[in-house]
């Protein structure tokens, strides 16, 4: 089991906004992209305009960031897309048999070692913002483009 493609498709489409910040960023312009179904953009773009991370109308066609890239974190777009419940990024399962050493004391004894481990998760997003994956690509592109002159 993943992480929703939810998070990584947010951060997609928060990049091409501000990369073709002079273009029309239709959810079909997107879902190209992104190589998927405009509903599914769509409905992402929905979840991030409800965080106030973008910018659409109805009506209008095209989307815009609704900050300052340096504004918006990884763990902002985290929390946008609803990547897990609160607090459940680990899953512990039910049930274990209370007659096992084992089953009777698993989940007291994980779930705070799954807490601070999505802590320390939440902690490394928020200092990385949409800024620096939007460098990251141009410049990764850059050198693309350069090896292939």
């Amino acid at each position: 089991m993943s992480i929703s493609t939810r998070f990584s498709v947010g951060i997609h489409i928060l990049s091409l906004l501000e990369i073709n910040k002079e273009g029309v960023n239709t959810s079909d312009f997107i879902a190209k992209s992104v190589n998927t179904n405009p509903a599914l953009i769509r409905k992402i773009t929905g979840m991030l305009k409800n965080a106030g991370l973008v910018n659409v109308r109805p009506g209008i066609a095209g989307a815009t960031l609704a900050k300052e890239l340096s504004d918006i974190t990884l763990l902002d777009v985290y929390l946008a897309v609803n990547v897990v419940s609160d607090k459940e990024l680990f899953g512990i399962h039910e049930n274990p048999n209370p007659a096992c050493t084992v089953g009777r004391n698993i989940q007291d004894t994980i779930e705070p070692i799954f807490s601070v481990a999505e802590l320390a998760l939440e902690k490394a997003l928020g200092v990385v913002t949409i800024e620096d994956v939007v460098k990251g690509i141009l410049e990764k592109d850059k050198n693309e483009q350069q090896k292939n002159t």
